[in-house]
């Protein structure tokens, strides 16, 4: 049973079989993991009830975030196992929030001191957090390609699978994983491995991605995978403690 199930009404689930929408595009042979905005503001600094969580940090997405958190490690261990290259997003704002133009449209919390630079807010949160060969960034808008260098690197390394992570499933996970798609990479996104403060836009969104633009797997399908590649699959150039390989 497909996580979005329980919300697709009947017709729709029948227009996209109709139009033949659906099909899984596969994984390819040079993966990099994606690991979008696992920071304290999206999870809270604690495991509590979201309504609980975003009375303090805004963009929280309570508990279910740290369940997303658990599966990521999973991942991520595996991922560094095997010597997949690790690419990390974050937030680093300026106070006056110049950097975030329209983003500070949306929400008359925007500008809250847990969105700027040099926040407890803005760190990885330390179950997951980046380790020296790891790649991190900012970015300013919800793609993690907008702006940034992760074309680049994706390009340098010759990666043609990119797997997306972290939250929010409705935000920065799906433009990141439908940009990955644009920019012709096999675009997989983990299930467990993403979460969104909305139930059913996280539900919503995992259906779209998976009808027109990349594969949703389940965490231990993406693991299986990555154990399936050869060692450092992306060759000499990927990243290592001591610089480039």
């Amino acid at each position: 049973m497909a996580v979005w199930d329980d919300v697709l009404p009947d017709t729709d689930r029948a227009v996209f079989e109709a139009a033949g929408w659906g099909k899984d595009a596969g994984f390819g042979a040079r993966p990099a993991l994606l690991v979008v905005d696992v920071i304290y503001n999206f999870v809270g600094d604690v495991p509590e009830p979201i309504l609980e969580s975003v009375k303090r940090w805004r963009y929280s997405c309570g508990e279910r975030g740290w369940k997303g958190v658990e599966e990521l490690a999973r991942l991520i261990a595996v991922a560094r196992e095997r010597e997949v290259p690790i690419f990390y997003t974050g937030m680093d704002r300026r106070p006056d929030g110049f950097d975030q133009g329209a983003w500070n449209w949306k929400s008359h919390r925007a500008g809250e001191a847990s969105d700027v630079k040099g926040s407890l807010g803005n760190e990885i949160v330390a179950e997951v957090a980046p380790q020296d060969p790891d790649v991190y960034f900012v970015k300013d808008k919800p793609s993690a390609f907008h702006g940034t260098h992760l074309l680049d690197y994706l390009i340098y390394l010759g990666v043609d699978t990119v797997i997306t992570t972290g939250t929010t499933t409705s935000g920065c996970v799906r433009a990141s994983a439908v940009d990955a798609a644009q920019y012709n990479f096999h675009s997989i996104v983990p299930e467990e491995c993403v979460w969104d403060r909305g139930e059913l836009t996280h539900k919503v969104n995992l259906f779209d991605i998976q009808m027109k633009y990349g594969d949703v797997k389940t965490t231990d399908a993406v693991i299986d995978y990555l154990r399936s590649l050869p060692q450092r699959p992306c060759g000499e150039l990927t990243p290592t403690a001591g610089g480039t390989a």
